[in-house]
This record gives C-alpha cells, structure tokens and sequence, in this order.
C-alpha cells in the first residue's frame, strides 16, 4: 500500500478536490477558481518532479498533502475568530499558525519538504483572503514558514521547536509592521492607546509562535509512529545505552559491545562527513550484532580461551555464524526496535562470504582427496563445499547508512588482526576492505559515490590510527620514600603499614 501508483493517484485527487472545496463559502471565491486550478497543478507537479525521495512513500504523500489542508483549516478558522473576537482586525494575522505545517514537514522529512511547504501553503492561502490583504498574508506566511524551516535544520532537543516557534512570532510582527498592520506612527506620539496596541501585537505574535511550537513538539511522536518515520529527537533518544539489549550485551556479549561502540564511533564520523544522518547510523551500529547473543561464545570477540568451533565442521560453524543476522531480525521485532534499525541488521553483512570457514572447507576437500589419491579414504567421505551454504542471506546495504556500518563493521574486525599498527597499514587495510566490497557489488544499491567512498576511507583510517596507537612504556614505579632497610631486601614487596611502622621506629 506505502508504494502504491493507484493510492498515490487517490492522494493527489484528494488533495486537488480537498483544495476546491476550501474555495467554496469564500468571498469572490468563483473569480479566483483559475489561479487555484493554476497553482493546484503547478504544486502537484512540482511535488511529483522535484521531492520523489517523498512521493515514492505514500504515508509521505498523505503526510504533506495532508498538513497543507489542515494548515490552511487551521489559518481560515483563526483569522474567523480573530475577527468575531475582540481582537480585531489589527491582530488578524498575528494569531494564525503560519509556521505550523512547514515546521512540521521540515522536523519529519527535511528542510526541501518544509520550503516546499511554506511556498504552497501561501500561495494556496493568499487566495482565501480579501484582495487587499492578498500580498500581506502571502509575505508573512511565506517569512513565518521560511523562518521556521531555517530554525529547525537540525533539531536534537524539543526545547529547539520552542526557540524557532520564538523566532516565528518575531518574524511575524516584523512582517506585520513592515505592510502597516500595526502602525509605529502612533507610537511616536506616545499616547497609551498607541502602546497598549503595540504590547498587545508583541505578546500575540510571540505567543502564537510559541504555542505553535509547542504544539509540534507534541504531536511529534504520534505523526513519527503514524508515518513510520524517527527525527533526530527519537534517535538521540535511542542512543541510551540502557537499553535492555545493550545492557545484556554487556554483561552477556561484552566483546560484541565493545565492537559495537567502535563501529558506532566509526560509522558516526563517515556518515557526518558525507552528510548523512550520522546519528541514525551511531543508534544502528549500536544494535547491528545484537543476534550474538543467542550464542556469544561461538563469536571470537567473546572468547575467553576456548573455540567451540574447534569441535564442529566448517559448514556448521559457518551457519553459526550467518545465523546471528536472523537472530538480530527476531531480536528487534521482539523488542520492537526502529524498522531502520531492522535493515542494518539484516543488511550489515549483505550476501557476502563467510571466507574464513569457506576457505577451511576447501583445505579439507583438498586434504580429503590427496587422501583419497593414496586410497587412505573412500569417495563417499569428501564432504560436499557449496558456496551458497557460507553466504550471509543479504540484502545487500539499501542507503547511505547501511553501507557505512557494514564497511565499519568489516575494518574494526580486521583491525583486529593488526599486529604493529602503523598508518601505512591501516591505510592499506582500509583500502584493502573497501575496495574488496566494492568488487563483490555489496555497495551497489546504497547509494554511495566514489567521491564519498573516498572521504569515508580517509575518516576510516584517521579514527583508527587514533584509537590503535601505540603507547609509551613507562617505567616501574618506585617507592621514593621507603626506608633504606626494606627496599634493601631483594624486591620483596612491602605494604604501607611495615613501612610506616618502620618510619616511626627511626623517629
């Protein structure tokens, strides 16, 4: 249904009849059904040309088609009670919501969804209003959505909807001055009337702002779970490592958590170089092996001194080891995690070959027939080495993300295997891995270029130099003041207590 062409076809002609039918009851409403027809078309296919990353999902479709009627409800019925209040007509446009559908459009799909956005709601709006009012309304709607797009471009914490709800309101009353609404000659001759007016139009704007702010803070979380979509807002708030998963990852798994928080740290700094959501890709790195835990001891990282794999053929440990990308998938339904944490599990390895094992096949296929050759063994006993068996099911990576933790992923394990790290060698390994997955097509329909493969290579291997540095070795330390007596006595090593006692005697 969410890429349905015949449900998108229903929501553009919804949103059009849903356009027609805010014409009807408006004053000289039939005089201006040819401009609205005009821009009607103009912004369906603008929408449909220039924002398909929001076209092709239809809950994006219904999500800004959607806000746009409901913005425009919102502004009709609160210029209606401005006017029938007694605020009057001074205030008419400091109440309306101006910045309500683009700041939540720019919050849930980006700051293009929100200019998009602040333009149409104007140009739709503008013709809802009495003719001498037309290139007011469309300037202070357009400033108020334009405001609030450029105050929310990277919003962390939900008090920042407030500060661009603030800046609204001030956007607001400027605009509002600027065409005459509220006049500043009167203020000049400083009478009272002149400046309760002036304080009433500040307090207005500034709390019409405010609340508009408010209130899109807290609708958020109900639009995120209706869409199926996460602001950065939900993904700082999945970064808290006391999740019940990753607090059993420590305690169960705590060489696969001290992996995962090297791939985040990793993934983080690659994905905020390219410009993607870097925070996204630090809460998936978090998660993306959370199916080890189901059997922890078969994963070298949490080893002690034992390898069950010693124990069992090549094939059976290899399907161990695929088998923890379908335990993460049953993990985060389970848990209910972020479905686009539910991709990188499932995508982080892609279809790639499990090669340490693939490669132990095939030494003992060849050790099985040199046998065979000196007739120590039957032809019956050559076990059978079918590539497809050591294969991780994919998908292969689908976004920018993905592919960046399923390249972190496979450098911090082989950085592992550096014995004296240098920058040379970690260039060339991270070369090395890169340029493997790139030959093996896991990077084919993620999205990545070869501009950004390049900038996220040299991240790659400036973070790992600084966390595989050597250190200096410092010199056992000595005890300066110990007395002459004890540190005399062939290393023996003395507690404080029979050194004080020692100190004391001598004083």
């Amino acid at each position: 249904m969410d890429r349905s062409l015949v449900v998108r076809g229903v929501l553009y002609l919804g949103f059009a009849l849903g356009m027609v039918g805010l014409f009807f009851g408006v004053q000289d409403g039939d005089s201006r059904a040819p401009e609205a027809v005009v821009i009607i078309v103009c912004g369906l296919a603008i929408f449909h040309l220039n924002h398909q990353q929001s076209a092709r999902r239809n809950g994006s479709v219904l999500l800004v088609f959607g806000g746009i009627l409901i913005h425009l409800g919102v502004v009709r019925l609160a210029c209606g009670v401005a006017l029938n209040s007694d605020l009057g007509e001074h205030y008419e446009f400091l109440v309306m919501p101006m910045a309500l559908a683009p700041m939540v459009h720019s919050v849930l799909l980006g700051q293009r969804a929100g200019v998009y956005s602040s333009v149409f709601v104007s140009l739709f709006g503008a013709l809802t209003v009495p003719s001498d009012d037309r290139w007011a309304f469309f300037a202070i709607s357009l400033v108020c959505g334009l405001t609030a797009v450029f105050a929310t471009k990277r919003v962390s914490k939900r008090g920042r909807l407030l500060r661009a709800g603030l800046w609204v309101g001030i956007m607001a009353l400027v605009v509002d001055l600027v065409f005459g609404k509220i006049s500043l000659s009167a203020l000049q001759m400083g009478s009272t009337e002149s400046w309760r007016i002036f304080g009433k139009a500040c307090l207005i704007a500034l709390s019409t702002g405010l609340l508009t702010g408010l209130f899109v803070g807290g609708i958020l979380p109900l639009l995120e779970g209706l869409f199926g979509l996460t602001t950065e807002i939900s993904w700082l708030e999945l970064s808290d490592l006391n999740h019940p998963l990753l607090r059993k990852m420590q305690i169960e798994a705590p060489g696969t958590f001290h992996h995962s928080l090297i791939v985040a740290s990793l993934a983080e700094s690659a994905a905020e170089a390219i410009g993607a959501n870097a925070v996204m890709s630090r809460v998936c790195a978090y998660f993306h092996d959370i199916g080890k835990l189901n059997k922890p001891e078969y994963f070298i990282e949490n080893q002690g001194g034992l390898n069950p794999h010693d124990g069992l053929t090549p094939t059976m440990s290899a399907l161990i080891i695929v088998a923890h990308v379908k335990d993460g998938v049953d993990l985060a339904i389970k848990n209910k995690l972020n479905p686009r944490i539910l991709e990188v599990i499932q995508e982080h390895h892609g279809d790639s070959l499990v090669y340490y094992f693939y490669r132990k096949a095939q030494e003992r296929l060849q050790k099985h027939e040199i046998e065979k050759g000196n007739g120590m063994t039957d032809s019956d006993d050559l076990p059978k080495v079918d590539e497809k068996s050591f294969r991780y099911p994919g998908p292969i990576p689908q976004t920018r993300e993905s592919g960046i933790i399923s390249l972190a992923d496979a450098i911090e394990s082989a950085s592992r295997t550096i014995s004296k790290p240098s920058p040379s060698r970690i260039r060339a390994l991270v070369d090395e891995i890169v340029f493997k997955r790139v030959r093996d097509g896991q990077l084919d329909a993620c999205g990545l270029t070869m501009t950004e493969l390049t900038t996220i290579r040299k991240i790659f291997a400036t973070t790992l130099r600084s966390m595989l540095h050597a250190r200096i070795e410092y010199p056992k330390e000595q005890i300066e003041d110990a007395p002459s007596d004890l540190s005399r006595k062939g290393g023996k090593v003395f507690s404080v207590e029979e050194i004080e006692k020692v100190r004391r005697r001598r004083q």
